[in-house]
C-alpha cells in the first residue's frame, strides 16, 4: 500500500508540475500579447496627436486664407467704386 500511495502521489505531482508550467506559459504569452498591444496602443495614440497637430496648423492656415480673401474682395470692390467714381468702365 505505501508504495502505491507513494506511485499515486508522484503521479499527482508530476500533473501538478505541469499544470503549473502549463500555467506559467500561458501566462507569459498573454504578458506578450498585452505588452504588444501596449506598444502598439502608444503608437497610435503618437500618431493622432500628430495628425491632430497637423489638422491645427491646417485650420489656422485656412482661416489665414479667408481672411485674406476677404481683405481682397474688399479691395477689390473699394477699387470698382473708386473706378467708377472716376468715370472708368469695369
Amino acid at each position: 500500500m505505501d508504495a502505491t500511495v507513494t506511485l499515486f502521489g508522484s503521479v499527482l505531482a508530476t500533473l501538478g508540475v505541469l499544470g503549473a508550467a502549463v500555467v506559467a506559459y500561458l501566462g507569459k504569452r498573454g504578458e506578450n500579447a498585452l505588452m504588444g498591444y501596449s506598444s502598439l496602443t502608444e503608437k497610435l495614440q503618437i500618431e493622432r496627436d500628430r495628425l491632430e497637430r497637423q489638422v491645427a496648423e491646417r485650420d489656422a492656415k485656412l482661416a489665414e486664407l479667408n481672411a485674406l480673401h476677404a481683405h481682397d474682395q474688399s479691395e477689390i470692390a473699394r477699387l470698382l467704386m473708386d473706378n467708377e467714381r472716376l468715370g472708368g468702365t469695369p
